[in-house]
């Protein structure tokens, strides 16, 4: 019987193709990331330490990243979406950018986090928050905003600093959130009013803290890990939330579908390694203060937590399905996608 089973193998081993073998010797692994540029050399380098792999990457802003994905449909260049809002998932998903895949990691992040649809695997989650340049609110002897409508006042005009949703996951989510909060009539209104105080709309939504750590802006509208980063970095810059509610993301990671399948195996092996422990905790070294959704893994020395904030029930889902028409409507009534920073 022995005999007979080798006899098939041959046989078998015969007919497949060399590189169905070679795949698995495959040490190298293409990324698209919405991470910042300074975090990506903590991950990537530790990922190839733990497995061999080397990865390249491009990174660009989570609206940029999206419409790459869209572009390249019938030849992907990228096996892995490294980063952005579950926001900007549902709808790749739903347009057939992305490749169904559930990392057995999720065992260990609660199910309010999980895609219902089966694309993305969360990896942190983080509120929205306003970064304010101390020096600048001492100078001039104000409080710092703690509310939606603080943000209108006229002593801040010119002095925000805000992304367009349109390029970047952050502010999309921002818009998101004042829509679930308002309704959509009263949120064109209030951005309208908004953009009488913003100075300058920018690409990232990582930009705006480090605005106001250099000063260039009095408050930067973004996500709490992203303010925190210049602060701890010496920069004269705090964090207050609005009492009346914030919005919150869900970051993700996701393979990208039609990828070279001599990546697939390392691709995965990437979703499973950042959903874990080990790779959850270096937000610690990347000291990026995002807040990691791995039950077993140590927050980062000064993250925030989003129980300890008002975070309105802000649906994800909805905001997904509904991207492409509010960042529509929003270059229309309140600003363009023109000349960002």
């Amino acid at each position: 019987m022995r005999k007979v089973i080798s006899i098939a193998l041959v046989l078998v081993l015969a007919v497949l193709p060399f590189a169905a073998f070679a795949q698995s010797d495959y040490k190298q692994l293409t990324v698209y990331t919405a991470l910042p540029e300074s975090e990506l050399p903590t991950y990537f380098s530790e990922f190839q330490k733990d497995t061999g792999i080397k990865i390249q990457y491009v990174r660009l802003s989570a609206g940029e990243l999206l419409a790459r994905v869209q572009a390249e449909k019938n030849n992907p260049q990228a096996s892995v979406w490294f980063g952005g809002s579950f926001d900007n998932f549902v709808p790749a998903g739903k347009a057939g950018l992305l490749e169904a895949y559930q990392s057995p990691e999720l065992k260990n992040i609660p199910k309010e986090f999980h895609d219902p649809a089966g694309f993305a695997n969360p990896f942190y989650v983080g509120a929205i928050s306003f970064a304010c340049n101390t020096d600048w609110f001492k100078k001039k002897g104000l409080p710092y905003p703690t509310s939606w409508d603080d943000l209108l006042k006229p002593e801040f005009k010119g002095q925000i600093s805000l992304a367009h949703p349109g390029t970047s996951g952050t502010s999309y989510t921002i818009l998101a959130t004042i829509v679930q909060m308002r309704g959509e009539a009263d949120s064109w209104k209030y951005f309208a009013a908004l953009n009488q105080n913003v100075r300058q709309y920018t690409k990232s939504g990582a930009t705006p803290p480090m605005d106001v750590g250099l000063g260039e802006a009095a408050i930067g509208i973004t996500f709490s890990h992203d303010g925190l980063k210049p602060a701890f970095e010496g920069y004269p810059v705090a964090l207050s939330f609005p009492k009346d509610g914030t919005g919150y993301e869900i970051g993700c990671t996701a393979l990208i579908k039609g990828a070279p399948a001599r990546e697939q195996a390392n691709a995965k092996r990437f979703i499973d390694w950042i959903l874990s422990k080990r790779g959850q905790e270096l937000f610690e070294n990347s000291k990026s203060f995002r807040l990691p959704v791995n039950r077993l893994a140590t927050p980062p020395k000064g993250a925030i937590d989003t129980d300890s904030l008002k975070v309105i029930p802000y649906n994800a889902i909805w905001a997904g399905e509904n991207r492409k028409r509010l960042v529509d409507e929003f270059s229309k009534v309140v600003a363009a996608a023109n000349n960002l920073k």
